[in-house]
């Protein structure tokens, strides 16, 4: 059974599939038909590895720059280690381009932890999809001095 629909099927950029010659195979596609990654996917793979440093995490939502208080009770981002950071990926063909916006925990180096994070992101996203990461930009949004603790349980 083949699929037969065209290799670079669905909008365009949003697949690592491309048109093959005869014969010849490309990452994605078989005998069997195409696999296709959307943007979405790419970026919530990205978001993860980047939350496997530990020193770098998610940026709280800012409005003309300045951080949204008690944004967490509003169902807005809030700065914390453990959540995602937010992250946007383009596909073009085979080639990956990545944004990360995160926060860096306080007095951990930002070029040290920026390197590591864009590093493991390519690692990870490279292992996992096939594609070929071009691109990493890093945005630091906040500096993490303190995070409040947890609510107890009684």
């Amino acid at each position: 059974m083949t699929d037969s629909a065209p290799a670079n099927a669905g909008p365009p950029g949003s697949t690592i599939s491309t048109q093959v010659g005869e014969g010849t195979l490309s990452i994605g596609r078989n005998e069997l038909g195409s696999i296709i990654i959307r943007d979405g996917v790419v970026a919530k793979i990205a978001a993860c590895a980047a939350v496997e440093i530990p020193d770098a995490g998610a940026a709280a939502t800012r409005v003309m720059g300045r951080r949204v208080p008690g944004g967490g009770r509003l169902g807005l981002r809030a700065t914390d280690l453990e959540a995602l950071p937010k992250t946007t990926a383009e596909i073009d063909g085979k080639r990956a381009f990545l944004s990360v916006k995160l926060s860096v925990r306080w007095p951990a180096s930002v070029p040290n932890t920026t390197a590591q994070v864009r590093q493991h992101v390519r690692e990870r996203v490279e292992e996992l999809t096939g594609l070929s990461v071009s691109e990493v930009r890093i945005t630091v949004a906040d500096l993490v001095t303190s995070i409040a603790p947890p609510p107890r349980v009684r």
